[in-house]
């Protein structure tokens, strides 16, 4: 009896953790890799970032600046508004895991703002079975996390931001011997800083931007109240740079990079695991880049395009973006399209949407006046 439960256990760990792995986006064999639990928090849930290779530090602030930058809030034109994006994810493997994403923000006066997000990640149905592989239970993992986030104005040109999240990982819906796997839950924090320098070239207005943001920064998560594991602690920092061409054409490009601050292990011959302590080079390799640009006519329709790059040695995630914006007075509609840059990539064609409403406008048009 004792085996067979064994045995179970077993089987649902492998599983719990297979499902951990892919959305890890680990699609090539690596020799140094890293892996966290909820990596849901670290991809991007909305469109215009995705559109852009995933840049999203230093670009102009938006209504869903909560997951890339929280302290662009401060520095936001509009006083009040929200958005909602959808994102089918991996629909190369299966057809039912999504990715919603609502954001909110409030402009508390000149100097503050408060915000707030649900990310909501859905891996659609799953039947766990038993050690004899017949079906036992057929549930609807899932996970989501809640953020509030509180930004201020420190000088004309910088802001700050502080963000707390509560994440909470829904893997097995309670299945498992007498509950032996169970939901985990964990506390997070963000800290974010943004910088914007305007000025003008060629008597046009223009200007340089810096953002960083380290998100994530909390506690272990655990599904056994045994083993804990890491949540992906993450350092982002960007630069940007915008300028009007004319009265009606303007333009703009971002740069991002990343790397995970979390313990990298390698696994040698006999399957054993050990942290690494890698040099110049190895360090280098775990830093993700993005690169991307946006163009805007009229301030009304907006063209976007990017690319994101991961060393072959931490996932090989490859790929080329596009997308596109419309604003109408109070809402504005965005979408993205991936293009994948490696044979067999899961991410292949992923879109994602958003929309967005202008709640300012409702209130006579108090946005606070300032280039996109």
């Amino acid at each position: 009896m004792y085996n067979k439960i064994s045995m179970k256990r077993k089987l649902l760990k492998i599983g719990v953790l297979s499902v951990i792995l892919s959305l890890n986006f680990i699609f090539t064999k690596a020799q140094t890799t890293t892996q966290t639990a909820v990596p849901f928090l670290n991809i991007n849930p909305e469109s215009r970032a995705g559109g852009m290779g995933d840049v999203g530090a230093a670009t102009s602030p938006d209504m869903n600046s909560q997951h890339l930058n929280p302290a662009k809030y401060a520095f936001i034109e509009s006083s009040m508004g929200v958005s909602l994006s959808f994102t089918p994810w991996l629909r190369q493997l299966v057809n039912d895991i999504n990715m919603s994403y609502l954001s909110f923000h409030y402009r508390l006066d000149k100097m503050q703002t408060v915000s707030a997000s649900l990310r909501y990640f859905s891996l659609g149905q799953i039947t766990f079975t038993g050690a004899d592989g017949t079906a036992q239970y057929t549930g609807n993992p899932n996970e989501f996390a809640l953020d509030a986030a509180y930004s201020r104005v420190l000088s004309e040109k910088f802001s700050g931001a502080v963000a707390f999240r509560y994440i909470r990982s829904d893997l097995t819906n309670g299945y498992g011997d007498n509950g032996a796997l169970q939901a985990g839950n964990a506390f997070a924090a963000d800290v974010a800083f943004y910088f914007v320098n305007p000025m003008r070239i060629n008597r046009n207005d223009a200007e340089f931007s810096a953002g960083i943001n380290i998100s994530n920064i909390g506690s272990r998560i655990s599904y056994d109240n045994v083993n804990k594991e890491y949540i992906p602690t993450n350092l982002k920092l960007g630069v940007g740079f915008a300028m009007d061409m004319d009265k009606y054409n303007s333009i703009s490009f971002a740069f991002d990079a990343n790397r995970l601050l979390v313990p990298y292990t390698q696994v040698d011959d006999e399957g054993v695991s050990y942290a690494t302590a890698d040099g110049l080079k190895g360090e280098l390799q775990k830093i993700t880049m993005s690169l991307g640009a946006e163009y805007w006519y009229d301030k009304q329709f907006a063209l976007r395009a990017g690319y994101f790059h991961e060393d072959e040695s931490q996932g090989n995630r490859k790929f080329a973006s596009a997308g596109g914006g419309l604003k109408f007075n109070m809402f504005q509609l965005d979408f993205s399209y991936l293009i994948p840059m490696v044979a067999n990539n899961p991410l292949a064609n992923t879109m994602r949407f958003s929309l967005s409403f202008d709640l300012s406008e409702m209130n006579g048009g108090k946005s606070k006046k300032r280039r996109r």
